[in-house]
């Protein structure tokens, strides 16, 4: 199989996402997901990093700064190509309104001092005064971002956009593009039952007007995020994003892909969102968790990288969350979803050739999960 590969320099270390989830079009409005069970999805799932890609505003690579991310812009340009869902992180302004940004303090400056604000110390006027403003000729405040090294940059993009809300993406971007909506909260504060309540049904509050049969998907980083949204509705699969012990925090239900199977089966979520380097440094738990009838989805550095992703497909996963949009869609489509609609057949006069997926044993795939390292090296 001829995929390219992506070097590794060029490929973005994603740091939370994103992230998670399944099925346009098959999970549409008034279904009634259930309990936890196995999604069957017909085909592997594509979604876009917070839409057509996230920014990696210190990279070399211009696709990470083409587009301005969590924007209605990238959605639409990600929708241009074969993807199922796009993904991207909600939060609630202090008079309770749903936005669209990732991370948890919005910086800029004034008189050439940077300053840092929570986003949800912020009302929704005071958060879209950032950035890029609707009504031209009118100035918004300079947007700046915190590197990961604690380094401050000018948050530049070839192509910018305004901040947006949730209510806005329903109603702005190509209403064929399922939501995967991530649930954002800050990892460094322990909330109440309360606080989770009041916001998630802010967010559901908007849901149920604007959804209009779009496919959607829920998932959440928080472990009792995901638990309530859950409970405070039957509609829309839940799924509860981990990085499967790459990192340890305080609560334990994150710190191993078998806390977070623990976690869906007792509270009814239809699956996992996991870092793939978790998956590929211990692949059997694909298996663990297929057994347990939830779906796998997977979210990193990895996954813009072709081969990676077809390795993903041949153990089970059912969907990958990446960046680099076209790239990958394009292979996904050439590589997988095209090869398996072969293999329905079809009708015809002559002999009918059928093209299966490879099988592949366990260590062939532990042969082939070895040879990853090697090949992003190239």
């Amino acid at each position: 199989m001829a995929l390219k590969a992506v070097h590794v320099s060029d490929v973005p270390n994603l740091d939370q996402v994103p992230e998670n989830a399944l099925f346009a079009s098959r999970f549409s409005k008034g279904i009634d997901v259930g309990k936890a069970s196995l999604v069957k999805t017909p085909k592997f799932m594509v979604i876009g990093h917070r839409g057509n890609g996230m920014n990696l505003l210190q990279s070399t690579d211009p696709r990470l700064k083409a587009l301005k991310e969590n924007s209605i812009l990238s959605f639409n340009a990600a929708a241009k190509f074969a993807v199922d869902y796009v993904e991207f992180d909600v939060q609630v302004t202090k008079d309770d309104c749903p936005i669209i940004f990732h991370d948890n303090f919005i910086l800029s400056q004034d008189n050439g001092t940077i300053y840092e604000k929570r986003v949800t110390e912020l009302s929704l006027s005071e958060f879209l005064s950032y950035g890029p403003q609707r009504e031209s000729g009118l100035p918004g405040k300079a947007l700046y971002r915190k590197m990961k090294n604690g380094r401050i940059v000018q948050w530049n993009v070839e192509t910018d956009d305004y901040l947006c809300t949730l209510q806005e993406a329903f109603e702005k971007v190509d209403p064929s593009i399922g939501f995967n909506i991530e649930l954002k909260f800050d990892d460094h504060i322990v909330y109440g039952h309360e606080h989770l309540t009041r916001d998630l049904q802010a967010i559901l509050k908007v849901v149920s007007k604007f959804a209009n049969g779009r496919s959607i998907i829920f998932s959440s980083f928080q472990p009792d995020a995901a638990i309530i949204v859950r409970q405070l509705q039957n509609t829309y699969p839940v799924y509860f994003l981990t990085d499967g012990g790459l990192c340890t925090f305080y609560d334990v239900r994150r710190n191993s892909l078998e806390e977070a199977m623990k976690l869906c089966l007792e509270n009814g979520l239809q699956g996992i969102v996991s870092e793939v380097a978790a998956l590929f440094r211990n692949p059997s738990a694909v298996s663990k968790i297929k057994e347990s009838n939830l779906s796998l989805l997977t979210y990193g550095r990895f996954n813009n990288v072709t081969e990676a992703v077809y390795i993903q497909h041949l153990m089970g996963v059912d969907g990958v969350i990446v960046d680099l949009v076209q790239e990958i869609t394009k292979a996904v489509t050439e590589q997988i979803n095209h090869s398996e609609g072969d293999a329905k057949g079809m009708l015809g006069e002559g002999p009918m050739e059928v093209h299966s997926k490879p099988k592949f044993s366990e260590m062939d795939l532990k042969f082939l999960l070895s040879l990853i390292s090697k090949l992003i090296q190239e």
